[in-house]
């Protein structure tokens, strides 16, 4: 494993990161037995960085439970995060992040973050509210080591956030995909000439830049390096960076984690020359020709006041252009519950926003929703959809 300083703290961060986010689960809860392994995996391997948030149902308590168990909590950095939207007073600081410490199991969080900043306005709500004492008085207690934020917002925007107060890291999403998405490489030079440590999330866009990428983006890394996986080109692209401190990758099976160990122990900036940039120059290119919604399945906008199923929806929609109509029709048809006793498809939305005052991306999520429904809703599918359930039934 290789490591990267934090140069506020002088910590040595393992440059792969656990994100918790998407941990096994099985019936809509977390598999805890699951995660144990791959935890005591990846620890096994030198990965000390822990990623959760209090608004990642069921996380905290697992993750807690889990670091207790196997006895690492103090050989490890946890990082949470503070439902900074859920915040109308000071004493909501103190409220959730007692909650924050139970469910942990633990008196102290290594890195704290403001959650999903998506504006400036945020934080000078947070300001108002009495934030800076309250994060004064909680690193002076040793409650607090490390504070930060994670970002969802614009460029500009991020710099005056780097701004406006004394942060030590901070967290936003980047891969070679997002190069100007959000704080993208411009913020992310940014932060790093300010000596804050920066963390990445979604390296590899929800695993689009695995499991869905285009033919076209595959052949051409294919041919540049047969031996190398779209994973590895994800990944190495971002440690290739000497400002990327670490990168949060949200592995929940094992080949995930040991695939992802592997590239860890040679992730050194400036492993990649003249051939490789070339080589994602073209995969940027035919990527965006392929993608139409930049969705990364975060969630975030769920759940859905009609029960739909808007990330699946998108991938869907996205595969249609990518992989195939025909098999993105079927994944369509799962994705709403086709044959279910309530299904919900794209047109059941009554386009009331709250998808999008929550989608961390920005996504248009309605106009979208109405492009899904005109490429997958065929005529009839929703009467067609009742026959099948009663042939089913019959049977």
């Amino acid at each position: 494993m290789q490591y990267r300083e934090d140069k506020k703290s002088g910590n040595q961060l393992s440059v792969l990161g656990f994100g918790c986010m998407r941990l096994p689960a099985s019936r809509g809860r977390i598999d805890k037995e699951k995660s144990k392994q791959l935890i005591q995996r990846a620890y096994d391997c030198g990965i000390n960085y822990y990623d959760t948030a209090y608004l990642y149902f069921g996380n905290e308590e697992t993750v807690g439970a889990i670091f207790e168990e196997l006895g690492i909590r103090e050989k490890i950095c946890i990082a949470t995060k503070l439902p900074q939207t859920m915040c109308n007073s000071k004493d909501d600081f103190d409220s959730f992040f007692t909650e924050q410490k139970k469910r942990l199991r633990t008196g102290y969080i290594d890195y704290y973050l403001m959650h999903n900043i998506s504006s400036f306005a945020q934080w000078e709500h947070l300001r108002k509210l009495g934030i800076e004492e309250w994060i004064a008085s909680k690193k002076t207690s040793g409650e607090i080591h490390r504070i930060g934020f994670s970002y969802h917002g614009s460029s500009e925007e991020f710099k005056a956030m780097i701004d406006a107060y004394d942060w030590d890291f901070v967290q936003i999403q980047y891969n070679y995909v997002n190069i100007h998405y959000q704080a993208g490489m411009e913020g992310l030079k940014y932060a790093a000439a300010k000596g804050l440590s920066v963390i990445i999330m979604e390296p590899l866009l929800g695993g689009k830049l695995v499991n869905g990428l285009p033919a076209e983006v595959v052949r051409i890394m294919q041919e540049a390096k047969p031996e190398s996986t779209p994973a590895s080109w994800g990944l190495n692209w971002l440690w290739n960076q000497p400002e990327v401190s670490v990168i949060l990758s949200g592995m929940n099976e094992m080949g995930q984690l040991d695939e992802n160990l592997k590239l860890a122990d040679q992730a050194v900036a400036g492993m990649f020359g003249a051939v490789e940039d070339a080589v994602i120059e073209k995969a940027i290119e035919a990527f965006n020709a392929g993608y139409k919604v930049r969705c990364t399945g975060c969630n975030y906008c769920m759940p859905c006041p009609k029960n739909i199923n808007i990330p699946a929806c998108f991938t869907a929609y996205n595969n249609s252009y990518v992989i195939g109509w025909k098999t993105a029709l079927m994944q369509y048809m799962n994705a709403v519950g086709f044959i279910g006793d309530n299904p919900r498809f794209a047109s059941d939305c009554v386009k009331c926003g709250k998808c999008e005052s929550h989608c961390p991306q920005g996504i248009a999520i309605r106009e979208e929703l109405r492009r899904v429904k005109r490429r997958l809703e065929i005529p009839g599918i929703k009467p067609a959809g009742k026959i099948v359930r009663r042939m089913m039934q019959k049977v």
